[in-house]
């Protein structure tokens, strides 16, 4: 009896712990242990893509190419040179993952595509040019479309892609479909916006690819679909712009466009979204050093105001690209001028030194210096930046320390302010003993 007794005892705990095993994988309670061949050695995570070097041990290809472009020759677990650095797909390590996924209710890893290899991209890309050069927009159209393709399905497909030339490829090609298509103002080929799409995420471009793309008929296509694209057409038009003015002659060729300062002031003054903004900021920035007349032509069309009203109430980096601007639109007489009528100027000048960054104070102690030394309005501009405290800014500014060309300008406003500092009531440097600086 109690040998049964005992025994019924036994079943019952064991019937319970089945019982609450099976209850805590059904709520998700029970930690599944990854077994430990299915783990790469280097992320210490479930390979999701596994790959085989020549020296046997398996990884995750994401992790072992990252170990490969750092300059490492060896395999991290064996430390043995490399005789060769092919990456073998492991299908049955990955076949394995994948039925220990299903049998362990885990997501289930999907079957990775093969990675495509330079020799497959050189060759779509030549197909590219020499659809571009013989006019022919149907092989061109399913070209890039493979391009795209590609480029969605990998990180690393669209590194090799666009070290293999790939920019310089789809510029070539929209700089040649461009001229051929004089870029009438309702054109907008399913080609032209492929091209533009694959393009902005090969960002930084080449300055092959800048050269292409800053040609007279890419330029005026990209304004025309500033004017009259859609939403995303713009959004692709204005950045590859911003990206194609970096290069100061491919600015100065945008200056011969009609109308391209007329739709950046518009972006500035109707804000769609930040990236518009901030990306015509930083083109009329490159407009205006590309050449001094820019200055007095975005001054004409409203500039001043318009920067000065961005930069009420904005974020750091929207500040710093509209005080660049602001600086050399004030370059110019027509600048001062506008900077001398408009209220905002001083106060918004004094505020953003100390407050942005340290670019931004520079560009703010500039633009500063040249109102107040202005041999007409200098003293008015002066007796009212000492009334918003731009004194004791000045004084902290050197003393927290900056850069030599701010250090000397801002020495030169507190000699100009120096003699008029008690005709004015300044705000006590109190009120600046806590500020810290903000780069």
């Amino acid at each position: 009896m109690v040998f049964g007794w005992n025994r019924g005892r036994r079943w019952s705990a064991d019937r319970a712990s089945r019982k609450k095993h099976e209850g805590d994988r059904r709520g998700g309670l029970l930690e599944i242990v990854v077994p430990g061949h299915f783990v790469c050695p280097i992320s210490l995570e479930m390979m999701k893509d596994p790959v085989t070097l020549s020296s046997g041990i398996a990884y995750d290809r994401d992790s072992i190419e990252r170990w490969l472009e750092d300059g490492n020759f060896t395999c991290p677990v064996t430390n043995l040179v490399l005789r060769s650095f092919d990456l073998i797909p492991n299908h049955a390590i990955r076949r394995m993952i994948q039925d220990w996924c299903t049998e362990n209710c885990c997501s289930r890893i999907p079957t990775p595509r093969v990675p495509i290899t330079p020799y497959e991209a050189t060759e779509v890309l030549a197909g590219i040019s020499d659809a571009a050069l013989q006019g022919d927009s149907f092989t061109c159209l399913e070209l890039v479309r493979r391009i795209q393709d590609w480029g969605r399905d990998s990180e690393r497909n669209r590194r090799c892609i666009t070290v293999n030339g790939g920019a310089t490829s789809l510029a070539s090609a929209f700089a040649q479909f461009a001229a051929a298509s004089s870029c009438t103002e309702n054109s907008d080929t399913e080609l032209m916006e492929a091209l533009r799409s694959a393009l902005n995420w090969m960002f930084p471009l080449c300055s092959e690819a800048r050269r292409h793309l800053g040609s007279p008929a890419a330029l005026h296509c990209m304004v025309q679909y500033l004017k009259n694209g859609n939403l995303s057409v713009k959004r692709d038009a204005i950045l590859a712009l911003k990206e194609v003015c970096s290069d100061s002659q491919n600015a100065l060729a945008l200056t011969k466009v009609e109308g391209v300062h007329e739709i950046l002031l518009q972006f500035v003054k109707h804000p769609i979204h930040p990236t518009f903004t901030k990306a015509s900021l930083s083109i009329m920035f490159c407009l205006i050093t590309s050449s001094d007349k820019q200055s007095r032509r975005l001054v004409g069309l409203g500039a001043v105001a318009t920067v000065l009203e961005s930069l009420v109430d904005t974020d750091k980096s929207l500040s710093e690209k509209a005080l660049g601007v602001l600086n050399g639109l004030t370059g110019c007489e027509e600048g001062m001028r506008e900077a001398y009528s408009n209220s905002l100027t001083v106060p918004l000048i004094v505020k953003k030194i100390l407050r942005v960054s340290e670019l931004a104070t520079m560009y703010s102690v500039n633009i500063l210096l040249n109102l107040c030394r202005h041999e007409g309005n200098g003293k008015s501009m002066m007796m009212e930046a000492l009334q918003v405290g731009a004194f004791q800014k000045l004084l902290v500014l050197l003393q927290l320390g900056c850069g030599n060309e701010t250090k000397e300008k801002g020495t030169k406003l507190l000699k100009l302010m120096n003699p008029y500092r008690d005709e004015m009531e300044c705000i006590e440097s109190v009120d600046f003993k806590n500020i810290e600086r903000s780069f």
